[in-house]
């Protein structure tokens, strides 16, 4: 069994309905008003964020539009600003690393910074809270506010976070775990959704007080792989390092369409910019990929799904002719029914430097030229983007609507680089 860090070792730090605030934080208008985020602009769509007014009146991530202006009269509806939230992500972190460096990026909205020295004693631990706390408001943004977690562990310490809200502060010293979380529920703990709730029910675990008192090997069988130990050793204070992270394995973008771009035909521009935007981030990743998935899910809910395998390549050209080759197996099957989701992803992906030589260059002449000359223009159009801003050049016609929904967006653990924005 491994030891338990016998001091406070991590801050963490999760701002409070992230993407709500960063938008009142931008528009007066919205400040002390319910807000609502919609991934596009469309009565169709479900609530991705809510402001601390919207939330108080029942409306949550999920929420219909409909519903969540039933619940809510006179609620704001707006479509999320992905690249603006990235710009604030980066300003908070800055202001961070004023006061402390921060040491992982878990998200968006969440950040944790390892204690050291003096800084792990509580009361030093606690004025260190409260001043990244009022840098963020002085200095970034006065609707901008954060909950913050200080353990023993990083997982502890996210638990922490998650205790108080918003604008919480909450300390959990060694001597306390793990019992100081037995008064939450299992599903308030990080990482146990619904699926392993049943899981750990199914196990005659039924309570974080059942939980902590499991064998760690237990918890290992229960989740299926290490990630259980994990879970256990750090809900009881042990501070276990974070696994690497796992090399890149796909590429892909994927969008809900608005109703105005449902046809097929728009459905395709706009999986072709998606496209466009993945094979740029192949380019700057210095990757090739050597297989291609395309999807669409129809609103009456059937999908198609396609892949097609390639010579490893990061070319433009070459993906968008396998693209629409995928695309034109997609007629018969979705005939002209509406198209309300579509997905591309690039899969095989590899280093460019290990790219085999084309056995085929030699018999055809001109073939290697050809390619050489390709890959200059992909490189231009990514410099032309970069510099002046996303389709400035583009490969073939772009839909006059519906590009804003095509654009980098901020999934999950997954946050769109700068570069993104103008691919």
């Amino acid at each position: 069994m491994l030891p338990r860090t016998p001091y406070l070792k991590w801050l963490f730090l999760d701002l409070n309905a992230y993407f709500a605030s960063v938008e009142q934080q931008a528009e007066q208008r919205l400040r002390g008003r319910p807000v609502g985020v919609l991934p596009l602009k469309s009565e169709t769509t479900c609530i991705i964020a809510a402001s601390y007014e919207a939330k108080a009146r029942g409306v949550k991530t999920g929420t219909p539009v409909w519903e969540a202006r039933r619940l809510c009269p006179g609620i704001m509806l707006v479509p999320a600003r992905h690249e603006l939230y990235v710009e604030y992500h980066h300003l908070i972190l800055k202001e961070i690393n004023h006061h402390i460096p921060v040491s992982s990026v878990g998200s968006i909205d969440e950040m944790a910074c390892e204690l050291l020295g003096d800084e792990r004693e509580p009361e030093k631990a606690v004025a260190l809270a409260r001043r990244l706390k009022r840098g963020i408001l002085d200095n970034v943004g006065e609707c901008l506010r954060c909950s913050i977690g200080i353990a023993p562990s990083r997982f502890a310490a996210k638990v922490a976070s998650d205790m108080q809200k918003p604008d919480g502060l909450v300390v959990v010293r060694p001597e306390e775990l793990p019992d100081r979380f037995f008064s939450l529920e299992l599903r308030d703990l990080a990482g146990i959704g619904p699926n392993m709730e049943r899981r750990l029910n199914a196990a005659g675990v039924y309570s974080v007080r059942d939980l902590a008192s499991l064998q760690p090997k237990h918890a290992r069988k229960i989740w299926g792989s290490v990630a259980g130990e994990r879970f256990w050793y750090g809900l009881h204070g042990v501070d276990i390092p974070e696994a690497p992270p796992a090399a890149k394995r796909t590429i892909g973008h994927s969008r809900i369409l608005p109703p105005a771009m449902r046809a097929p035909d728009e459905a395709r521009q706009v999986a072709r910019r998606l496209l466009a935007k993945a094979a740029g981030r192949l380019r700057r990743y210095g990757l090739t990929a050597s297989a291609l998935a395309c999807s669409a899910r129809l609103e009456t809910g059937l999908r198609w799904a396609g892949e097609a395998r390639l010579e490893a390549t990061q070319d433009s050209f070459a993906l968008l002719a396998a693209f629409e080759a995928l695309w034109r197996e997609y007629r018969p099957v979705g005939g002209t029914g509406l198209v309300k989701k579509v997905s591309v992803t690039l899969l095989g992906l590899a280093p460019v430097e290990q790219q085999a030589p084309d056995l085929f260059a030699a018999a055809e002449p001109g073939r290697q030229h050809r390619q050489n000359l390709r890959g200059k223009l992909a490189g231009a159009l990514d410099r032309l983007n970069g510099k002046y801003g996303s389709d400035t050049v583009t490969l073939g016609l772009l839909p006059k609507v519906g590009l804003e929904y095509a654009g980098a967006k901020v999934a999950f653990t997954r946050i769109p680089e700068r570069e993104e924005f103008s691919e």
